[in-house]
């Protein structure tokens, strides 16, 4: 039987595992291997293999290889909990992002002191190096085995007739699970648990809540350790504390999911939006504003009102039935539908920050990340087919300066064709080339998702990375060819005859409550100074100063510069310190020489004493850096 094993051709018989094919490339792969793909199936390195094909085997750089490791941790921590509560339910217990978690249903919630023992009880199984073994059984064998785990019961009545019911063992723990695993527990090497979660069996509130149980998982306790630092460096930055610390914005009890922005919020989104309105004008789009509220008619047209009703916000006006805009693309296309088009008018691109409202659950909501009411930075573009290329170019270079101006690295993913798809053959392949071609004419490297773009075409996708390596989905360039074709949209081709145009929806910020959220997390409340609420804050050493501090302050202001003043009889020490928890760009400080000579002592937040400076000289400085928007 011939494979391809990690690029090499072998000849093998049928049965071979992943794990004895590892070794005779090399001891090194055999070491760090976690799990294999075979003809892109994720399997374990122990199953046997019977057909022909192409074979990966990877490790803990590849997300497989993390996410079966992960796995495997997440059985080890039930059997951990087995052994402690041993009346505790199972629930799930699914590798997520950087971890794994599992739910239990148990009298007596977690505490964080269960959960040092749990963790405890883990290492003793991870060292001991019990082997995992898959097994199948029928399904009437399946529920007598698992018929004192009432959700692993439902889970298997759930399963399709026919459907291959598997389960791990490892030692003295039997789950129902799809796997796969790794090996042996002894691959874990390093285990931390991070939380405990209340969390709803299946994610509804209508059912009973469980006890969640956070941890991750990783190959040696030096990934571990540095992965541990990022999370409490996170913690520093949760945009949520700051937010409040620096008097930004914050979520109240009585509007959960409503943001509340104060004063210093507002003047750092309306630098943003500023910034927005500044650089689309540039890229040749116009601004609109939409209603924040449409009728049923409308929503019934666009198919959200058959399709996406759960998630909106409705009520009734003179006996008619309307909702809250959960998106701005339906009142973009009565604004193009407002008159007739010549393709000589084509492309046309409009913008709109447009407040758009959302039906979150409770438990999903997060700070600025997860609300339930935001502004999208929607634009839509209307276009002949064959500007599609060009269009996508110009909506990837505005993206890209836009991410730069922030210092964001990001990666792109293009999505395709999904199986629930709508339109013809012919149009997707003209859409999906010309945003391949986009990309590939920009020299852009992008990963393809095979099937997973919309069902009404397919879309571009970009990926952010912040200062402590999370990435953030935020823009996104999506081709659609079904709200034109739902709204009848037209214009006239040079044959004089009536013709269907693409239309593109597109994001930047994608939201921006979201975005100011990560660039909080991202520059830890320091902004640069072009966005920072306050930009300057004079402080006086003896009230002698204080109207030379006075008169350098409105010389800044009327120059548009953000500044406070502290007067107050304090210790300069003690003002500066709370200038930096505040951490305002730069701390301009007079005492008795600096206003005999005309000049302020100037402080840059990182930097500290940087020297004296005139009021002219300073007010230069500000305006260049504010100018390049440096960071």
């Amino acid at each position: 039987m011939k494979l391809m094993v990690n690029g090499i051709p072998m000849d093998v018989e049928s049965g071979v595992n992943a794990l004895d094919l590892s070794g005779k490339i090399s001891k090194e792969l055999k070491k760090e291997a976690l799990a294999a793909r075979l003809n892109g199936r994720v399997i374990s390195l122990v199953t046997p293999i019977d057909e022909e094909g192409v074979l990966e085997i990877v490790g803990f750089n590849d997300e497989d290889g993390r996410r079966t490791l992960r796995h495997t941790a997440s059985h080890v921590l039930a059997q951990a909990v087995k052994h402690l509560r041993p009346e505790a339910k199972l629930a799930i217990g699914p590798a997520i992002e950087n971890g794994f978690y599992y739910d239990f249903d148990v009298d007596e919630p977690f505490t964080p002191e269960f959960l040092a023992q749990v963790e405890k009880e883990m290492q003793k199984l991870i060292k001991r190096n019990e082997r995992v073994e898959r097994f199948e059984l029928p399904r009437a064998e399946a529920l007598e085995l698992m018929k004192d785990e009432p959700y692993k019961v439902e889970l298997i009545n759930d399963l399709p007739e026919g459907e291959t019911i598997s389960f791990y063992r490892q030692g003295d723990f039997t789950d129902l699970c799809a796997g796969p695993h790794l090996p042996s527990t002894g691959r874990i090497k390093a285990v931390k648990l991070t939380s405990i979660a209340g969390a709803y069996w299946r994610g509804s509130e209508k059912n009973k809540m469980l006890q969640r149980i956070y941890g991750t998982a990783f190959t040696n306790r030096e990934e571990l350790d540095a992965y541990l630092a990022r999370i409490e460096e996170a913690k520093k930055r949760d945009h949520r504390k700051l937010g409040r610390q620096l008097d930004l914005f914050d979520i109240r009890e009585e509007g959960p999911g409503f943001p509340f922005f104060y004063p210093k919020g507002m003047v750092l989104r309306n630098q943003l939006e500023d910034y927005w309105r500044e650089i689309h004008r540039k890229h040749g789009y116009e601004e609109i504003k939409t209603p924040i509220m449409l009728n049923r008619s409308l929503w019934e047209r666009s198919g959200h009102w058959d399709h996406y009703q759960e998630n909106m916000y409705t009520t009734k006006i003179d006996d008619v039935d309307f909702a809250i805009k959960p998106m701005n693309c339906p009142g973009g296309i009565l604004v193009y539908e407002r008159k007739k088009w010549s393709y000589r008018d084509l492309p046309i691109r409009s913008g709109e920050l447009g407040l758009v409202h959302r039906h979150e659950l409770s438990g999903a909501l997060h700070g600025l990340m997860r609300v339930r009411c935001f502004t999208q930075d929607d634009a839509h573009i209307f276009m002949t087919p064959d500007q599609i290329r060009d269009e996508i170019k110009g909506v990837y270079q505005l993206i890209d300066e836009v991410y730069k101006v922030f210092g964001f690295e990001y990666h792109v993913e293009l999505s395709t064709r999904p199986e629930n798809s709508i339109g013809t053959d012919e149009m997707w392949e003209l859409a999906t080339d010309g945003l391949r071609g986009a990309l590939d004419d920009l020299g852009v490297k992008y990963v393809v998702n095979e099937g997973d773009g919309a069902f009404y075409g397919p879309k571009i996708d970009f990926h952010l990375t912040d200062c402590l390596g999370r990435t953030w989905q935020c823009g996104t360039i999506q081709l659609d060819m079904n709200l034109p074709e739902r709204f009848d949209l037209t214009y006239t081709g040079p044959d004089g005859q009536e013709h269907r145009p693409v239309m593109i929806h597109r994001v930047v910020f994608g939201s921006i409550e979201r975005f100011i959220g990560i660039l909080t997390e991202h520059f830890a409340g320091a902004f640069p100074l072009w966005l920072a609420p306050v930009q300057v804050r004079l402080m006086t050493i003896t009230d002698r100063a204080d109207e030379a501090a006075k008169a350098v302050q409105a010389k800044l202001e009327d120059a548009g510069i953000r500044t406070e003043i502290d007067l107050r009889n304090e210790k300069i020490g003690f003002k500066i310190r709370e200038a930096q928890v505040q951490k305002i760009p730069y701390m301009l400080v007079l005492g008795d020489k600096e206003a005999e000579n005309g000049v302020v002592a100037v402080r840059k937040r990182g930097e500290g004493d940087i020297g004296q400076m005139t009021p002219d000289e300073l007010l230069a400085k500000l305006k260049e850096e504010i100018r390049t928007k440096a960071r």
